[in-house]
């Protein structure tokens, strides 16, 4: 072989690539609209933090206020959403997973995801938080910049090598990415839930787009994490026994959630209520409010919302956790999902898994309870979403130092593994629930 010919050849290709100018503009014009979708979810992040402000204040005046307002405003979203955005409803996560799959037509997608369903994603979740109800905005803001990226394909020259499976791909990971500052959690996230093609994982350039969304949230709101900073003292022996408690709780916890979540939204069991919610949507969500309205007043406040405030404060030691705070949480984030309004479960579920696992450290008497409130954060998450790396790296940044990284990572996986016993992954079940939606003719 000529070393001269292979030189050759090697420069040959560095000045065709060097000169491309349209694989250049593909690649600028990907990182721009990634740039942009970090800055939507960063957007919406601040109105959802207004929104739920708002309503805190409220309730603050007027004790009895939710009554009335959490069921009009539940009403009037479901009405909207039924009436302009039926792709908005629910989490956004089940959304991507459709529009990414191989059967749904380049002309449907917009079913999915599209800039349409952003906006009204944002206003209904947004409102929805406004409302008091019990959900996040993660779940959300995989839709939200998934529609932002979904976008950029308008723009890209007509040969660009990147394909449109792989720029919702991008755009879903960087909401993951943005919502959580967490850019190693976006990429977990691209390649646990939302990859459907082996290309898609080595995109060294949509990898870099995932990051960048990440970036643009980290740049703003810094380095901070919703939920504090987890201290974790010196780990021992005695974690074992209350880390595999916290696991395999945490784990019939989660799956029992999604299996009731997802034989809820499929309505298909035949019982009164889910022929109500049928029937009369409307009217079912304003029950929905109503329900949610009194499970927050019985728990003072504390399941409205997020449930960021509740869980930074139990971290910090400034909260007295009621004991059915995890029952009326996972009550409140349930019906708030059955009622059909936009809104995600990512931060409900971190929420109801820290509770869990400070009710083990006070049972057990377990004196360093931010470590169990961990454990309990990753294996709820892990055992709703059937995704134990990306619960694991979401809650592995929440943590100083690195003390816990195997117990998170165990928990996470066992968590997982129960979970599979009481349910299918919740999020392709719902998946395939959003390809129905398809006109009959493309889905035969």
């Amino acid at each position: 072989m000529n070393p001269d010919v292979n030189s050759d050849e090697i420069l040959h290709s560095i000045h065709k690539e060097a000169v491309d100018w349209r694989a250049w503009a593909g690649r600028v014009l990907v990182m721009v609209f990634a740039a942009l979708a970090g800055l939507t979810v960063v957007a919406f992040t601040w109105m959802t933090e207004l929104a739920f402000g708002v309503f805190e204040q409220m309730q603050q005046n007027y004790w009895w206020s939710p009554l009335l307002w959490t069921p009009l405003c539940t009403a009037a979203i479901v009405w909207v959403m039924r009436r302009y955005a039926m792709g908005s409803a629910g989490s956004g996560i089940p959304q991507v997973m459709a529009a990414l799959d191989g059967s749904v037509a380049p002309a449907d997608r917009s079913l999915f995801v599209s800039v349409k369903l952003t906006i009204t994603k944002m206003v209904l979740s947004t409102w929805g938080l406004l409302a008091g109800l019990s959900l996040g905005r993660e779940g959300p803001s995989v839709q939200i910049a998934a529609g932002v990226m979904h976008h950029a394909r308008r723009w890209l020259p007509d040969k660009s090598q990147v394909s449109e499976h792989g720029l919702m791909m991008a755009g879903g990971a960087a909401g993951i990415a943005a919502a959580f500052n967490t850019p190693l959690g976006g990429v977990m996230f691209a390649i646990e839930e939302l990859s459907r093609k082996p290309e898609q994982r080595s995109s060294g350039l949509l990898l870099a787009a995932i990051v960048l969304s990440g970036l643009m949230a980290v740049s703003i709101y810094g380095n901070a994490t919703y939920f504090g900073v987890i201290e974790v003292q010196n780990l021992s022996p005695a974690l074992l026994v209350p880390g595999l408690v916290v696991a395999v709780l945490s784990g019939l916890a989660g799956g029992l959630f999604a299996r009731v979540l997802l034989v809820s939204i499929r309505g298909d069991s035949g019982d009164r209520f889910s022929r109500w919610r049928k029937r009369s949507p409307v009217a079912f969500g304003a029950a929905c409010g109503l329900v949610i309205a009194v499970i927050g007043l019985v728990s003072h406040g504390d399941t409205f919302g997020t449930g960021y405030a509740h869980s930074r404060a139990m971290l910090e030691g400034n909260d007295d956790t009621s004991p059915i705070y995890v029952l009326l949480k996972f009550m409140a984030t349930w019906i708030t999902a059955w009622a059909g309004v936009p809104g995600g479960i990512f931060a409900p579920a971190l929420s109801i898994g820290g509770a869990l696992g400070n009710d083990v450290a006070q049972f057990m008497n377990y004196a360093n309870a931010p470590t169990l409130i961990a454990l309990g954060m990753v294996g709820f998450l892990a055992a709703v979403t059937q995704a134990p790396l990306t619960s694991f790296i979401i809650v592995m940044e929440m943590v100083a130092g690195h003390q816990l990284v195997l117990s998170l990572m165990a928990t996470a996986v066992v968590a997982s593994g129960v979970s599979r016993l009481l349910c299918v992954p919740l999020y392709s079940a719902l998946a395939q629930l959003q390809l129905q939606r398809l006109p009959k003719a493309d889905s035969a």
